[in-house]
């Protein structure tokens, strides 16, 4: 306890706030406990006690008599002037009623005056310094002296002036009985309060015991933690993929509503995609100005200071542009600088070359959104493995030991993407499609439409009620504006035509792809979905020493068990006593 013996001695302490405990057992032992504080002083003393240690003392004091089921024994020596004892003062304070100070009175023997043995006397009989409980007069026995002759230190008490006080308030035994009886009262006042307190105080060491999860001292032990926490875990990622939210009030967390952000994602994807990722707009097809009716998913905050470990992964700072306008200038320019020798008909190799730049935008736009649906993942399996598992050194090892095999699954579902981006922008212009040659000759009929409706003629169309496909040409016009045109524009308008129609092909195609072999298959359903990482086989197949590493219990955790479960035995003992 660090205290000084040895006044003479430096260094050590004087007081302390630790306690020294002796306890004594036997069939007709009592339960009680007495608590011996220092007694309060007021100036210190060079070389031995401090301003600090009055501060200490008085504040010990203080916090054992403000307890309500606490008897204050103001013990005060006969031969000191009680009216001026601090501890009187103090039990006034927090005893207002006097309904648990009983005082003391020691070392009469030092009393040698008349008038002050008197004085004493009178204190005894309540003439002066009353106190509700009445003082009490006791010969203690010497630092010699043993406990078997307190009878003969108590004959002083036979003769006068002490005989005049009641044998009640004299002595030891008298003491003790009256301890006994005041002890009884205040036990019948506190134990409807005490088994409140116990029963209170059973419950938060089970709940503290609780939260250290069942014991995990063997692997048989830490596999079965271990699988129900996979189990449990597995439960929410079905929850969370099926949109079944209500039977789950952790579903609160809008992070752990998967499916929910992956579709608004994917949503907001196919609508930005279809509006923004062709590099020109083609003619007559500007898609500026669509607005999106329903609400976009919002990722705030650094997502990469959220979770570090992606940056490798994604890339989330990428806002993809409108259109530019421009596009058959682009498309003379392109094919007057990849042309080759030839009537004039478009080339594959210009088509090829025209389409891979058309398509530029796609890498980016594309990795953008499923950076923000991994991210999305990531924070639901970090959000559902804290649910899952309350321990948190259980959790970090865990999540230290899934998380490479999750990082790789995002990897080779980023590698795979990149795959389908190299199938779709490397490969000649080439589909099976129906929709492709019916688009472009829709395209090229619609061209000579507009080039003839300036020319055309509404006679003998009906009068009035003139349709708008009713208006005449003449075929001499039809040859006009076809003969008109020069090779370059042309040319120009084929490749735009079938750029066009080849686009519109493809990137639907693509959209779908994307949803269905990346985020559906790779990283949602799939056998190779980061979800299903953490799964009662993967605990199976676990070995002894990674069990032991990851759910193993620490020597201070098996400790604290020990201590609680004592704790929680003696509580349980105490709460039958006081039924």
């Amino acid at each position: 306890m660090g205290i000084r013996t040895n006044p003479q001695a430096k260094g050590g302490k004087v007081f302390t706030e630790d306690i020294l405990k002796i306890e004594i057992c036997g069939p007709r032992a009592d339960y009680l406990t007495v608590i011996d504080v220092p007694g309060i002083f007021r100036n210190p003393t060079e070389g031995i006690t401090t301003k600090d240690d009055m501060a200490l003392v008085r504040n010990m004091v203080i916090d054992y008599i403000k307890d309500t089921r606490t008897i204050i024994l103001a013990v005060l020596p006969c031969n000191v002037d009680i009216a001026n004892q601090e501890i009187l003062t103090l039990a006034e304070e927090y005893d207002k009623k006097g309904e648990r100070t009983l005082g003391i009175l020691t070392k009469p023997d030092l009393v040698p005056e008349p008038s002050a043995k008197d004085t004493i006397c009178s204190i005894v009989e309540a003439k002066k310094k009353q106190l509700t409980l009445g003082y009490y007069v006791v010969r203690s026995r010497g630092a010699d002296q043993d406990d078997e002759g307190y009878g003969s230190r108590e004959s002083m008490f036979l003769v006068k002036p002490w005989s005049r006080l009641p044998r009640a308030r004299v002595g030891v035994q008298a003491l003790r009985a009256r301890l006994g009886e005041l002890l009884g009262v205040m036990a019948k006042r506190e134990f409807p309060k005490m088994r409140k307190d116990v029963n209170d105080m059973l419950r938060k060491v089970e709940e503290e015991r609780d939260n250290l999860g069942p014991s995990r001292k063997d692997e048989y032990e830490q596999r079965v933690f271990l699988s129900s926490i996979a189990g449990k875990f597995q439960d929410l990622v079905r929850a969370g993929l099926e949109a079944q939210y209500t039977h789950h009030p952790v579903f609160d967390d809008s992070k752990l509503r998967l499916i929910t952000q992956v579709v608004g994602l994917t949503d907001v994807f196919n609508h930005d995609f279809t509006r923004k990722a062709a590099l020109r707009n083609f003619i007559n097809r500007s898609s500026q100005g669509t607005e999106l009716d329903f609400p976009r998913i919002n990722f705030s905050g650094n997502i990469l200071e959220e979770f570090p470990e992606l940056d490798d992964i994604i890339k989330c700072d990428h806002e993809a542009q409108y259109p530019l306008d421009g596009i058959m200038g682009w498309i003379k320019d392109l094919y007057l600088s990849s042309r080759g020798m030839g009537l004039g008909a478009v080339s594959d190799v210009v088509l090829a070359s025209a389409w891979r730049e058309q398509s530029k935008k796609w890498p980016d736009i594309t990795h953008a959104f499923m950076s923000k649906i991994i991210a999305s993942i990531h924070r639901f399996l970090t959000s559902a493995l804290e649910l899952c598992c309350t321990d948190s050194s259980v959790r970090e090892a865990l999540w230290d030991t899934l998380q490479e095999d999750v990082l790789l699954r995002y990897k080779s579902t980023i590698s795979f993407l990149n795959y389908l981006l190299a199938v779709e922008r490397d490969n000649k212009p080439y589909t099976l499609n129906r929709f492709f040659n019916q688009s472009r000759q829709e395209a090229h009929a619609n061209r000579v439409a507009d080039n003839l409706r300036d020319v055309a003629t509404t006679q003998g169309c009906g009068g009035s009620l003139i349709k708008p496909d009713d208006y005449r040409v003449s075929l001499a016009q039809i040859k006009k504006s076809t003969q008109t045109k020069s090779n370059l524009e042309d040319v120009a308008e084929r490749l735009h035509d079938d750029l066009y129609s080849y686009y519109e092909v493809a990137q639907k195609r693509f959209i779908d792809n994307v949803w269905t072999q990346v985020v559906s298959h790779r990283l949602l359903d799939g056998p190779e979905t980061p979800l299903n990482v953490f799964t009662q086989e993967w605990v199976i197949s676990l070995s002894s020493e990674q069990l032991k590493m990851i759910a193993g219990e620490s020597a201070s955790v098996r400790e604290q068990r020990l201590m609680l479960d004592r704790k929680i035995e003696d509580l349980k003992e105490a709460k039958k006593i006081l039924t």
